[in-house]
């Protein structure tokens, strides 16, 4: 499902002319805006993280783009429902850094600030 969001996103952005955002007037009454730039930013953000742990990565792909609940995830990846949700409190909290533009001392970590 996140390959197939994200090539979407990827297909429809280059469609409407890349980084270039496409604001109508009536913007600002709009409800439901496209998102696509999202979902690209979302990917790389997810690959970057699955280079630093895998398996966090594993638990967004699995409760976000799968829709897997806390213990169907937990047991898809063979670990309890606490940790499970470690990793999934941790990777929500490395990505929101990471689409954010925030980091710590200067470098991407999966630890937290203090």
């Amino acid at each position: 499902m996140r390959r197939i969001l994200v090539d979407h996103a990827r297909r429809r952005n280059l469609k409407r002319g890349a980084d270039a955002e496409h604001v109508s007037l009536d913007a600002a009454v709009v409800i439901g805006t496209d998102r696509s730039h999202d979902f690209v930013s979302l990917d790389d953000a997810l690959n970057a993280l699955g280079e630093l742990a895998p398996r966090k990565a594993k638990v967004v792909e699995l409760r976000f783009f799968g829709g897997l609940s806390v213990d169907e995830t937990a047991e898809v990846l063979h670990v309890s429902s606490i940790t499970m949700m470690h990793e999934w409190k941790s990777a929500k909290a490395w990505l929101y850094r990471e689409l954010t533009g925030g980091t710590v001392n200067g470098s991407r970590t999966l630890e937290p600030r203090r």
